[in-house]
C-alpha cells in the first residue's frame, strides 16, 4: 500500500487540535490534521443540547498564548453558551487559517508502530493510509459518550436523544412527555430549558450531583477593564504553574463558625473556581462536610417539596470528588407541576418499551427519551482507535490494569506517540483550555528538541512511567476522590479498571518546567 509520508498527524480539532497543529506548522512541519465532526470545535461541535455552557467563567475559558485571538474577542456573557463558545473556535479557526491542514469528517481507525522506519502507520475510515514520524492524540477527555445499554432500546417508537451527539437542527420539545436519564452537567443544564417547553418531564435520577449557581449575567465594560488590567499577572502565574486566582493559605485552620460563613462563597456565581477557593477542599473531611451541608441547606431552600429535596441531596459521596456542576434555575425546575423525579434506586429501570421507560415500579409513557449518561472519560477516545506499539503491542494490552502513562502524554512502549491532557495529566481538574495549552507547547518542545539533536524517536522510560503513575495514585489516595465512584474512577463504564485517571496534584505545571528545564528526564531519545 502506497503511504502519504507526513511529519506529523494531529487527531482532534479542538482547542488543543488546533493550536497542537498550528505550533507545528509554524515551525516547518508537515502536518495532517483528522477530525471526526465537519468542523472545528471538539466538543463544543458535538454538545449542542439546550442550555449548554462552560462552567467557569468566559473571560477564563480561552486562549492564553494568542493576543491577535485574544484581544479581537469579546465573550458577552459570564458563562458563555455553546454556540458562542463554538464561534469563538471558528474565530481562532479563521486567524489561525486551520482548516486546510484537517481532514474533516474522517476517524482514524488505526495506528501501527513501524519498528524499522520509525513511524506511525495511520488509517482512516476514509480510506487514506499515511505514514507520519508523530501521532498526537489531541481526542479530548469527554468526547465519547457513554451509550444507553437498557434492553428493549430498539423498540422506543419515538425519537431518541444523546445530548453528547446532540442533533444540529433544533429540537421541539413542545407539548412533548420527556424522559430525561441521568443527573450529571448535562442533565442539570438542559432540564430547564426543556422543561419550560415540554407537557411532562420525567428526571430518572441514580445519584444526584452537587450544583452551584452560575448566577449567569452579561460582562459589563468594567469588569472587561478590571480581567484586562489583571491579564499580565495572570498570565505570568499560570505560565509558572500557580493557580492564576487568589487564594488562602493552604494552612488555612478556621473556627466551625468562620468555616461555615466561608463555604457560602460556592453560591456566589463563581462555578468551578469557587470551589478552588476552599483550602483542602478535597483532601479535609470537616471542610468538605461544611460545604456539602451548606450546599444541601441551599437545595432544601430551592425546592419545594421536602421528599423530593432530599432526593436531590447528595449524601454518597464528598462534595468536588464527582465533578461539581454550574446550572441555572436547576433545582427551582422541580417546583414546576410538569417535572417529576424518578428515583432510580426505589426501582431500577428494567427495560424500554415502545412507550416509554419501565422500572421496578411502574411505567412512564413519553414521546421522548433524552439519554444524559455522562462520557468514557480520558481514555474512551484512545482506546477506541486500534493502537499498536513495540511489537505489535495493543494500547488497549497495555492498560488492561488501567491507563499507565507519563505525566499524561507519553505511553512506554509506544515511541512518538503523544496524548493531550490524558490519563495522569491534571487535565478535566482545571481549565481545560489552558491543560491544553501547557501539554502542547511541551510536546512541541519535545519533537523541537529531538529535530535539533537528530533523534528518530522518543518513548517515555518505563521506570520513569511507574513513578509517576505511582504518584498519581498516592497523590489521589490522600484525598477524598476515592471515595466517590465517579467517572474521575471510570466507575461510570462497566469493565473499566477503578483507577483515578486525572491528576488531582498542584504542581502539574511546575513538573513540566522543571523537567524542560533538566533536559527532559523520564524520557529516552534515539536516533
Amino acid at each position: 500500500m502506497q503511504r502519504r509520508e507526513v511529519d506529523a498527524v494531529v487527531v482532534g480539532a479542538g482547542f488543543a487540535g488546533m493550536y497542537m497543529s498550528y505550533l507545528l506548522r509554524q515551525t516547518g512541519y508537515d502536518v495532517q490534521g483528522i477530525e471526526a465532526a465537519a468542523d472545528v470545535g471538539g466538543t463544543w461541535y458535538w454538545n449542542r443540547y439546550p442550555g449548554a455552557r462552560c462552567d467557569i467563567p468566559s473571560l477564563l475559558y480561552q486562549y492564553s498564548w494568542n493576543e491577535e485571538i485574544r484581544t479581537s474577542w469579546n465573550w458577552s456573557e459570564k458563562y458563555a453558551t455553546q454556540p458562542e463558545i463554538l464561534a469563538y473556535a471558528n474565530h481562532c479557526a479563521d486567524i489561525l487559517d486551520i482548516r486546510p491542514l484537517y481532514r474533516f469528517e474522517t476517524r482514524v481507525t488505526a495506528a501501527h508502530w513501524d519498528e524499522a522506519a520509525d513511524r506511525w502507520l495511520v488509517d482512516t475510515d476514509k480510506g487514506e493510509a499515511l505514514s507520519a514520524r508523530f501521532v498526537i492524540m489531541a481526542t479530548g477527555a469527554l468526547s465519547v459518550p457513554k451509550e444507553p445499554d437498557f434492553p428493549g432500546l430498539d423498540s422506543f417508537k419515538g425519537p431518541q436523544l444523546i445530548t453528547g451527539r446532540w442533533p444540529h437542527d433544533p429540537v421541539d420539545f413542545a407539548g412533548k412527555r420527556v424522559a430525561v436519564v441521568g443527573t450529571g452537567s448535562s442533565a442539570i443544564q438542559s432540564l430547564p430549558h426543556i422543561a419550560a417547553a415540554a407537557s411532562q418531564v420525567y428526571v430518572f435520577q441514580r445519584t444526584p450531583n452537587f450544583s452551584l449557581p452560575a448566577l449567569n449575567s452579561p460582562i459589563s465594560a468594567d469588569e472587561r477593564e478590571a480581567f484586562e488590567a489583571a491579564w499580565p499577572l495572570y498570565k505570568q502565574a499560570i505560565d509558572t504553574g500557580e493557580a492564576g486566582v487568589e487564594l488562602l493559605p493552604e494552612d488555612w485552620n478556621p473556627t466551625d463558625e468562620e468555616l461555615a460563613e466561608h463555604v457560602k462563597i460556592l453560591w456566589n456565581g463563581g462555578g468551578l473556581v469557587s470551589t478552588v477557593q476552599i483550602p483542602r477542599l478535597t483532601k479535609d473531611e470537616r471542610i468538605n462536610d461544611a460545604a456539602c451541608d451548606f450546599v444541601r441547606s441551599q437545595i432544601r431552600a430551592l425546592v419545594k417539596d421536602p421528599v423530593t429535596a432530599e432526593k436531590l441531596c447528595p449524601t454518597s459521596f464528598p462534595i468536588s470528588t464527582r465533578r461539581a456542576c454550574v446550572d441555572t434555575d436547576y433545582y427551582v425546575t422541580y417546583n414546576r407541576d410538569n417535572v417529576t423525579l424518578v428515583d432510580l434506586n426505589e426501582g431500577a429501570i428494567e427495560e424500554v418499551t415502545t412507550r416509554g421507560i419501565r422500572t421496578a415500579k411502574a411505567e412512564y409513557e413519553v414521546d421522548m427519551i433524552v439519554w444524559a449518561l455522562g462520557f468514557d472519560a480520558m481514555t474512551g477516545a484512545l482506546t477506541r482507535v486500534d493502537i499498536r506499539g513495540e511489537e505489535g503491542r495493543a494500547l488497549k494490552d497495555a492498560w488492561y490494569a488501567g491507563p499507565a502513562m507519563w505525566m499524561g502524554m507519553m505511553v512506554a512502549g509506544f515511541p512518538n506517540l503523544f496524548t493531550i491532557t490524558g490519563p495522569g495529566s491534571p487535565s478535566v481538574l482545571m481549565n481545560v483550555i489552558l491543560a491544553g495549552e501547557h501539554n502542547v507547547e511541551f510536546v512541541h518542545a519535545v519533537v523541537e528538541h529531538m529535530r535539533s539533536q537528530g533523534h528518530a524517536r522518543v518513548a517515555a522510560d518505563e521506570a520513569a512511567q511507574d513513578a509517576w503513575v505511582d504518584h498519581v495514585r498516592r497523590e489521589a489516595e490522600g484525598t477524598l476522590f476515592p471515595r466517590a465512584n465517579s467517572w474521575y474512577m471510570g466507575a461510570n463504564i462497566p469493565g473499566k479498571p477503578r483507577v483515578m485517571l486525572p491528576y488531582v496534584g498542584t504542581d502539574y505545571k511546575k513538573r513540566l518546567n522543571a523537567i524542560l528545564e533538566e533536559g527532559f528526564p523520564g524520557l529516552r531519545f534515539s536516533t
